[in-house]
């Protein structure tokens, strides 16, 4: 017998007893199913055994570490269905791109065409699978034995990436005869994949998958995020044009010597875009009123300045406004349901003060702007004063830019909105995608403790509240934007690995942010690290990592 402390109950268990065994006996105190356990700290999959004295506790799907734990073993059963229905070479031919919506956008290459039959035959196989409970297990490998196995089925992604893993050994998991590696833990076996569901789309599949905040139901399918999907096509296809679609290519260009290149191309490419939308706001003189919205560290500043360079080119006189600068006063902040002030409620702007101002300034009179000191709480006016011409334009940030509601008192003619976004082009591999929210929050991190000394433990203790307000108050509009702007570079993770990893391995390791910290640290390890000296200083990451020729 072993004895273990269970959601702090003193418990006893014949050795060899599993976690899922234990899981099992606990799961009518949870209101979803329990995907992952916690012992001394440390994540355990359920597959595993508890040890002497082992203090045990349980996720679900609405914790992080356990829906993202469902999301990877259901793109593996999909690979596994894909592969029984198409044949052996099928999931050489699907990569998991990016996340649309709710939903996983699983592109079939060239050679394979989605439709709703075939997508109705995978699903079925799909949860044919479920039914049966079949074992995910694993097995540790050499590296060099991953390596061949993987050129061997026709995965070079996954052939590149473990050629420059540092490790000896890896874990890849089987599902009956199917053999697959993927970024993190895995369910017990396929009975626990339920909720998901399966449509065609484009060239590709979306895989609908629950979300923390309803980890026991499928998401509805929404086929109207056809700008975002663009964007995102159109960052992959340059990825492709350069030749860096996954991790291991970037390494590739590292190692070569091509990375100050891929750097300048990169630049480039993503100047000659500011350059196109700065060139579609001239050729219509009544868009006086830029719109910029997105989410957190997604370079929004340096991304305004770059436009109001282009716009000066265009033969126009750009003018930054703040939206911040028309916050309440603080004792008139509303507050969130644990009483703290909530920054992010449209609530917070004095959207008549706004939308009066913006409307005297179209009017061609002369307006005082404020100035919102964040010390005291107040608006403040220090002869700020701006009279709009013919060829002056206003480039306003916030992130309610996108909501109709906050600028309901301006002409829609005037209004021309930008969404902007770190939409991570890059993956680890051909199943294994990288989320944006790990490159914006790496972003975070660093700038955080470079401009406002914060820690790394004090930035990912925030981030889910600030997860939050993105989705409640800027993702529900992205299709609201006349266009949108990705700002992540395809190389910035490289860049950011020096900056990062310091001060990752400084979060205490008994505190709850360490197991985000490491997670993260493991996923910088895919990376070869590249020096920022060869980074502009105009580029979107400099807001970031420091010597910014904006001086943000």
């Amino acid at each position: 017998m072993i004895r273990v402390t269970v959601d702090g109950e003193q418990r006893e268990y014949p050795d060899g007893t599993l976690l899922r065994e234990i899981a099992e006996e606990y799961q009518d105190r949870y209101d979803s199913r329990i995907l992952l356990a916690m012992a001394d700290g440390k994540l355990r999959e359920l597959s595993k055994r508890p040890w002497e004295g082992a203090a045990i506790s349980f996720l679900t799907g609405r914790d992080r570490p356990g829906i993202e734990t469902y999301r990877r073993s259901a793109v593996l059963l999909f690979m596994k269905a894909f592969r029984d229905v198409e044949g052996p070479g099928a999931p050489c031919h699907a990569t998991v791109e990016f996340t649309l919506g709710k939903g996983l956008f699983i592109r079939l290459k060239e050679g394979y065409s989605a439709t709703e039959e075939l997508a109705g035959r995978i699903e079925a196989q799909m949860r044919e699978l479920a039914a049966r409970a079949i074992p995910i297990e694993k097995r540790n490998i050499h590296t060099d034995e991953a390596v061949e196995l993987f050129r061997r089925n026709g995965m070079p992604d996954k052939e590149k990436l473990f050629y420059y893993r540092r490790v000896s050994r890896v874990n890849v998991y089987r599902l009956e005869d199917y053999e697959d590696y993927y970024y993190g833990y895995m369910v017990p076996d396929t009975g626990y994949l339920t909720c998901f569901g399966l449509f065609a789309y484009e060239n590709g599949f979306v895989l609908m998958l629950p979300d923390p905040s309803q980890p026991n139901q499928v998401p509805a399918f929404k086929a109207d995020r056809r700008k975002l999907f663009k964007l995102m096509e159109e960052s992959d296809e340059w990825g492709k044009k350069l030749r860096v679609g996954c991790v291991g290519e970037l390494n590739d260009q590292i190692t070569k010597g091509s990375c100050r290149d891929l750097i300048l191309i990169q630049e480039a490419v993503q100047e000659k875009k500011i350059a196109e939308i700065a060139a579609a706001i001239a050729a219509s003189p009544d868009k006086k009123f830029i719109m910029i919205a997105g989410p957190s560290s997604s370079g929004k500043t340096t991304f305004a300045r770059r436009l109001s360079i282009q716009l000066t080119a265009q033969g126009l006189t750009p003018h930054a406004v703040s939206v911040d600068d028309y916050f309440v006063d603080r004792e008139h902040t509303p507050r969130d349901a644990d009483g703290n002030y909530n920054f992010e409620a449209l609530e917070c702007i004095d959207l008549e003060k706004f939308n009066g101002d913006m409307n005297r300034l179209l009017a061609g009179e002369r307006v005082e702007l404020p100035r919102f000191n964040f010390k005291t709480g107040k608006r403040e006016y220090k002869g700020d004063f701006l009279t709009m011409g013919p060829h002056d334009i206003l480039v306003i940030e916030g992130i309610h830019c996108l909501n109709d509601r906050m600028s309901a008192g301006l002409p829609a003619q005037n209004k021309y909105k930008i969404y902007i976004s770190a939409l991570t082009q890059l993956n680890v591999d051909e199943h294994n995608r990288i989320p944006t929210t790990d490159g914006r929050l790496l972003r975070r991190i660093v700038r955080d403790a470079r401009t406002r000394g914060n820690s790394a433990q004090e930035t990912i203790r925030m981030w889910p509240s600030v997860r939050r307000g993105e989705e409640e108050n800027i993702f529900p509009y992205q299709e609201e934007a006349d266009v949108m702007f990705n700002s992540s570079l395809v190389y910035e993770l490289a860049v950011l690995k020096q900056y990062a990893e310091p001060l990752l391995f400084s979060v205490p390791r008994d505190s709850e942010e360490a197991l985000e910290a490491r997670r993260l640290l493991k996923f910088l390890d895919y990376f070869l690290g590249v020096d920022s000296g060869g980074v502009p200083g105009n580029s979107l990451i400099r807001e970031f990592i420091g010597g910014s020729c904006f001086n943000v």
